[in-house]
């Protein structure tokens, strides 16, 4: 099947765009994976698709698919993508954009000095929801809230972690530094604990000071990324509900600079501004059956 697409990337995290506002392509969850896999297909972190809404509430649909082939609810990075994809391929000039996701709607406009800006939503803490499962652990008081310690054995120290969701689940702890732990175990351990039966990301936050992170996150399905979204907006609301930083902060991820905003009113939404960056289009022929080999699977056994 020839499939049109786009490659981009927020701040390093990195997209195949594919515009089913027409059509759909009905690709299956092996074709997924052949996209996203970077020896075999084009190579991405998550593929994006572009499709009509059924609501009339929203102008679009926004679907995201990780790695390996399963569906997601939520990409912050992905959805600057998304902006920036929609006004080069002429889809639509309105600003802001009301754009359906998995969970919801999310609201998407350009700054002037070429930055996009999402209206994430209010963070949600509801754990049954996540879903996270307490039974039979103890919350640790971290400043005006709390921390889960893990149980299990960890291939090294665990701290405590913060659960919210923005969208997707997020497991957020705070490390001295993200350059020299070693995320590459941690987060597989974190990412697939049966704590979380649908898995979670794993964000690794160091404090700089009040209005600075640094970050690095391993997500669901994609392994570590350059940058995390909705990990960053995920790190910020526990930094803040832990006492530790300002509603404006700072977060230094890998790949790049994005600036998240929360008032620290549970009821309020998480803004977070960064760039989005079109790097090529082309044409892929996409195997009916495509056989590739699922390193992140192999690391999980």
């Amino acid at each position: 099947m020839k499939v049109s697409f786009t490659k981009m990337h927020g701040a390093g995290n990195d997209f195949v765009v594919l515009d089913e506002t027409r059509q759909l392509y009905g690709l299956t969850p092996s074709q997924y994976r052949w996209l996203a896999d970077r020896h075999m297909g084009v190579g991405a972190d998550q593929i994006l698709s572009v499709r009509r809404s059924s609501r009339s509430d929203a102008d679009f649909a926004y679907v995201i698919h990780n790695a390996d082939g399963r569906e997601v609810e939520h990409c912050g990075n992905g959805a600057r993508c998304f902006v920036r994809f929609v006004r080069e391929q002429g889809l639509s000039d309105q600003s802001p954009l009301r754009v359906e996701v998995k969970n919801g709607l999310i609201v998407l406009e350009e700054t002037p000095d070429q930055q996009v800006r999402v209206n994430m939503g209010p963070p949600q803490f509801d754990l049954a929801s996540l879903p996270f499962n307490p039974q039979g652990l103890t919350a640790q008081a971290m400043g005006d809230w709390e921390g889960w310690m893990l149980d299990g054995t960890p291939p090294l120290h665990c701290a405590a972690v913060g659960v919210v969701s923005m969208g997707n689940p997020h497991a957020v702890q705070c490390v001295d530094s993200v350059s020299d732990f070693a995320v590459s175990q941690l987060g597989p351990w974190v990412e697939g604990h049966p704590r979380f039966p649908a898995h979670v990301n794993a964000g690794f936050m160091q404090v700089v000071h009040r209005d600075r992170i640094h970050l690095r996150v391993y997500e669901r399905g994609s392994g570590e990324t350059l940058a995390c979204g909705t990990g960053a907006c995920a790190a910020v609301v526990c930094g803040i509900r832990w006492g530790l930083l300002n509603p404006s902060v700072e977060v230094l991820t890998r790949g790049g600079t994005l600036r998240i905003e929360w008032s620290g009113q549970l009821q309020d939404p998480v803004y977070m501004n960064g760039p989005a960056v079109t790097v090529f289009r082309g044409e892929v022929d996409v195997p009916d059956n495509p056989a590739t080999h699922d390193v992140l699977q192999v690391q999980r056994n």
